[in-house]
């Protein structure tokens, strides 16, 4: 088999039609499973809803969240984290604050929102996990900026991920740059109203190669799938990268196929195409 394990980024990717993972593309990963494939889930997400959507597909494969800051086991068992500092997480909060402009913190099971509009519009677009009580999320508003360092301090320095939030792209764009003069901090575009901040050593891209190491795959025998700015280190890496067909055009440009688009089944087709055909 070429292809041993086959990484999927979520949103935009996996995530068709209302957010949904079709039935079809629930077929084909099973099929590739089937045949001995890891199917990673790799996203930006919290974990706790990463995990659930693995759950949903029916694999048995590890966990890549928060754009690689987690990587865990379908028994939970830990590969690999990298979380954000408390010095750095407070470097973050200053400059958000002055820049005015709503955040998020998370955690692997819960996420700590700057504002209560914040705080709703996540609680809507999350999936609701019904019928995993064990990977239920928190949401949790912390409305005033004094409380954050009490916030970092009590969870240990087990901040996975930071996410600016603004309607107005002009100031998700005064924010990167201001950011960007944060020590040991990396960030990734997430369209054009969000910014995501995670620790330096963090990406996709060493996650799955965490990941293969771990379970001695090579770098050949790895496929990749994605969208967005957050995908690319992971595309590269890969024997294999995959482009959707609604992807960024830098995702396009270092991608060595190019699929459909998330509603038209992309996912599926890449994984019929190189994997399931290949192997008839």
């Amino acid at each position: 088999m070429k292809y041993k394990m086959v990484c999927i980024d979520m949103d935009g990717t996996l995530l068709g039609k209302g957010r949904n993972i079709s039935e079809k593309s629930k077929g084909i990963i099973k099929k590739a499973h089937e045949k001995g494939v890891e199917i990673v889930v790799t996203t930006g997400r919290i974990y706790n809803n990463a995990a659930y959507f693995s759950h949903i597909l029916g694999v048995k494969s590890p966990v890549i969240a928060a754009n690689g800051a987690i990587v865990r086991e379908n028994n939970n068992n830990i590969i690999y984290e990298e979380y954000i500092p408390t010095v750095d997480c407070l470097e973050i909060i200053k400059v958000l604050d002055k820049n005015k402009i709503s955040f998020q913190f998370y955690t692997t099971d819960t996420i700590y929102c700057s504002n209560l509009i914040s705080k709703m519009a996540t609680e809507l677009f999350m999936t609701k996990q019904i019928g995993y009580e064990m990977l239920k999320i928190k949401y949790i508003m912390v409305d005033k900026i004094e409380k954050w360092e009490d916030i970092f301090k009590n969870n240990e320095g087990k901040m996975t991920k930071c996410i600016a939030i603004s309607p107005k792209a002009r100031k998700i764009e005064s924010v990167k740059k201001a950011l960007k003069k944060v020590k040991n901090i990396t960030i990734y575009g997430s369209g054009k109203r969000s910014i995501e901040i995670n620790y330096k050593e963090v990406s996709k891209g060493n996650a799955v190669k965490v990941l293969g190491e771990y379970y001695g795959i090579s770098s050949d025998e790895i496929m990749c799938i994605g969208d967005n700015e957050n995908d690319i280190s992971m595309i590269k890496y890969a024997g294999l990268g995959v482009a959707m067909g609604n992807a960024i055009e830098e995702v396009k440009a270092v991608a060595d196929f190019v699929t459909e688009t998330n509603k038209e089944e992309g996912v599926a087709l890449a994984i019929q195409k190189f994997i399931i055909d290949e192997e008839s």
